[in-house]
């Protein structure tokens, strides 16, 4: 009978499919493992940092794979940063050097152990191989569609042996540009936040799916935590490899841009209705930089949908404020002529009408952009309806 019991456990053992695939032995001695740096306190930084980590037990390799990797001397870098054609490339690093740049600048570090068969870590690590080859290295960068986030999310998904299922962690319906401002207000960001909202379109303002929210590495984080390849767990453990030492974040209301711009809108209606001629030529003088400035603006807005390859950047409904004319009617605005008198007086009902559907346009506006645009107005009645003696 005992005989009969011990055939019995060991054929359950082995015709049982799931004993028989956790049984398996993993000679592939790699622990591969998603790293996430929290944002830093330069531009660049803002949004964190996303990283591979493959050690090799036999070999003792601990190698950083960086998706993230720029080149500042490369000719023509500025130009090709502003077109959209600049060209990011996979680096290699040591672990250790990896941790001191982090910790050197207090930003922390999670590390999370990913839960692969032993085929996936060596897919991983071939796409990782064939990657660092020059002809394949290099890649055209974009913030939100392909960065050093997303080429970590799409190279598991290429490695997996069964089907990705991605948890959801964002439950409402959240736009692009909601996800960015999350981290430009955390680091109180403002003008940073308001450059960003006047260069990008309406396509920012679309509703994310559930793989497309990992263009952010905390968002890749939490999404690999909710991840299974098949029916297992994508992430077996996780653990703070350094936690940063807590710094004080105070937003500074004087310089919000929406103070900033408010406080230039009070000053200069003041100074309009001033009798002294010295503040009245100041006036005139200002109206002709503001419009300038203005059309600066506009011109930018048109090339940065027209002339790059940012794809964000196109459908810009700040163009309906920002006319490129502008940078032109800045030298008009002292003119007696009835062509630059209307042509500032239609600036005045444009903008009006403007702010009324401010809140209603397919495309996210700055609130700070308001006292500027009525700034704008407001100087534009003056002179639409002015006679300068």
């Amino acid at each position: 009978m005992a005989m009969f019991r011990r055939i019995l456990f060991i054929s359950f053992l082995f015709f049982n499919p799931a004993f028989s695939i956790s049984a398996q032995t993993d000679t592939s001695n790699l622990r591969i493992s998603l790293l996430t740096c929290t944002p830093g306190e330069d531009l660049y930084s803002t949004f964190g940092h996303s990283a591979l980590r493959v050690t090799d037990s036999v070999s003792n390799d601990d190698i950083v794979y960086n998706y993230g990797t720029f080149d500042f001397s490369e000719p023509g870098f500025y130009t090709k940063f502003i077109r959209g054609k600049l060209m990011y490339y996979l680096s290699t690093e040591d672990f250790d050097s990896f941790r001191d740049f982090y910790r050197g600048e207090n930003r922390g570090i999670t590390e999370q152990v990913l839960h692969l068969t032993q085929d996936e870590k060596n897919n991983i690590k071939q796409l990782l191989q064939q990657n660092l080859q020059n002809e394949n290295r290099f890649y055209k960068y974009d913030f939100l569609f392909d960065n050093c986030t997303t080429r970590i999310r799409d190279l598991v998904e290429k490695s997996a042996d069964s089907k990705v299922s991605y948890g959801r962690v964002v439950t409402e319906r959240k736009r692009f540009r909601q996800l960015i401002y999350e981290y430009l207000n955390y680091n109180d960001k403002q003008w940073s936040k308001l450059g960003i909202d006047l260069l990008l379109g309406s396509k920012t303002d679309a509703i994310m799916k559930t793989r497309e929210v990992m263009f952010l590495p905390d968002y890749l984080m939490k999404t690999f935590d909710k991840t299974k390849i098949g029916n297992m767990p994508l992430v077996s453990s996780s653990q703070n490899l350094y936690a940063t030492i807590p710094q004080n974040n105070h937003k500074n209301i004087v310089t919000n841009p929406f103070f900033v711009f408010s406080v230039l809108l009070l000053c200069i209606s003041f100074m309009s209705f001033s009798k002294k001629l010295s503040i009245q030529k100041f006036v005139q003088g200002f109206d002709g930089f503001i419009f300038f400035i203005t059309g600066l603006m506009g011109i930018l807005i048109i090339f940065m949908w027209f002339g790059t390859e940012h794809l964000m950047c196109s459908s810009n409904y700040n163009l309906l404020w920002a006319w490129p004319t502008h940078t032109i009617a800045a030298f008009y605005v002292n003119s007696q002529k009835y062509q630059a008198k209307n042509y500032f007086k239609i600036i005045a009902i444009i903008n009006t009408l403007l702010l009324f559907a401010w809140f209603f346009l397919p495309q996210h506006m700055n609130i700070s952009f308001i006292p500027f645009i009525l700034l704008l107005i407001f100087r534009s009645i003056i002179i639409g309806f002015k006679n300068y003696k």
